[in-house]
């Protein structure tokens, strides 16, 4: 089977706490994360969260849980639970710049399994991979 993964990039007008708690604020992400429908978070830990995401992939809505793993503010590391894939994880990372903004790397290892049809694939990667940075951004600098 095809993984589907990669790394994105981006530099933030906004401190690694800001978007560390943007993004672990798990009920509110579906307000302005756009390819999200819902989020439900089913248990907090010290140092996480276990959470259920539902995403629209456009020709469907796909789901999925991951335990999330947190390194306050410099690291939010997913591991996949079940879902709608074979696998999925990822890794936002954020270092302070200079500045006061943020570097933010945005890694994923995506291996949709045979279930999900082709063109969902596409567009699974492309929200979590491009969309998701871009919105955060948009909520972070507002």
């Amino acid at each position: 089977m095809t993984n589907y993964g990669g790394c994105e990039r981006a530099t933030l007008a906004a401190s690694p706490q800001a978007c560390f708690d943007v993004l672990t604020d798990y009920e509110h992400l579906a307000d302005w994360q756009g390819a999200l429908k819902s989020v439900e978070v089913l248990e907090r830990y010290p140092d996480g969260a276990l959470v259920v995401y539902a995403l629209d992939a456009k020709v469907r809505t796909v789901r999925y849980t991951l335990r999330l793993e947190h390194d306050p503010p410099h690291r939010i590391g997913s591991r996949y639970v079940e879902g709608d894939f074979r696998t999925l994880e990822a890794e936002w990372r954020f270092t302070e710049r200079p500045d006061g903004g943020t570097d933010v790397v945005l890694e994923l290892e995506l291996d949709p399994g045979r279930f999900v049809p082709g063109p969902v694939r596409n567009v699974v990667r492309g929200v979590v991979m491009g969309r998701a940075l871009r919105d955060l951004k948009a909520r972070v600098e507002r």
